[in-house]
């Protein structure tokens, strides 16, 4: 390889590096050339790109790249894999490097980057116990819906206990069958059963003491017009006398006549 050569994979490990979401360096060696095929498609699944550089060019790279943690890692043979943002699924490319490892004893973690953030081996093995992108943004998709059904459920529980408890209220007779079924039919919030069954008890309180009212007027009526007509019995009565004594009195009496 040439200089020129050797400059263009330089600039070419720099931006993938520099376009990658997460970098991934592990240890190749004993791998034979038909397995790093096969682990090739499984990371081209997973949206990764498998790539062998000398550690010399990659040094170049990772300076070029400002990626100074991927130089720590760089002892020893050297293997890296790219995940881009846009096609790439990090969990799925550590699931498929720790899959492979465990069936071949082979690739060991060397450590990487993520978001600009170095990562060490144990880092690596714990993101491949994570959930793939789809199924993770399914399960934060139901997390926040969740709290939505809930209070779905709960208004439309909410709207059948207070038809049910104005339907009893209208059955005790505290208020109109008719009002009850229109207050139930209103939307939630705008009747309260408390302060109906409040409204009803006044209400009847005070039919109670109009006609407590009516009643105490009808007994006073018929206490006044008792002596009024005692008293015009009396006065028939003496009207009545008068006369009988002025007879008397005009008429003479035995010994004038004689």
């Amino acid at each position: 390889m040439n200089r020129e050569q050797k400059t263009a994979v330089v600039a070419e490990v720099a931006a993938q590096i520099q376009a990658s979401e997460a970098v991934f360096a592990v240890d190749y060696r004993g791998i034979s050339v038909p397995q790093a095929a096969a682990l090739r498609e499984r990371l081209n699944e997973a949206g990764a790109r498998f790539r062998v550089v000398k550690n010399t060019l990659t040094l170049r790279a990772a300076d070029k790249a400002g990626a100074d943690s991927l130089k720590e890692v760089l002892e020893g043979p050297t293997a890296f894999t790219f995940v881009p943002p846009e096609e790439g699924d990090v969990a799925l490319a550590a699931k498929a490097l720790a899959q492979f490892s465990r069936e071949h004893n082979l690739l060991e973690f060397k450590g990487g980057v993520m978001n600009g953030d170095p990562l060490t081996a144990e880092q690596i093995a714990a993101i491949a116990q994570l959930p793939a992108k789809d199924l993770l943004y399914g399960q934060v998709v139901g997390m926040i819906a969740s709290p939505i059904t809930g209070l779905v459920r709960g208004l439309n529980a909410l709207i059948a206990g207070l038809a049910i408890q104005l339907k009893q209220i209208a059955d005790e007779g505290m208020v109109p069958r008719g009002e009850a079924q229109a207050a139930a039919a209103e939307a939630p919030g705008e009747a309260d059963p408390a302060e109906a069954d409040q409204a009803a008890q006044s209400e009847q309180a005070e039919e109670e003491a109009a006609r407590s009212a009516e009643d105490e007027e009808t007994e006073s009526s018929s206490e006044e017009s008792a002596p009024a007509g005692a008293e015009a019995a009396g006065e028939e009565t003496e009207q009545t006398e008068a006369p009988t004594e002025g007879e008397d009195t005009d008429t003479p009496s035995q010994g004038e006549n004689e």
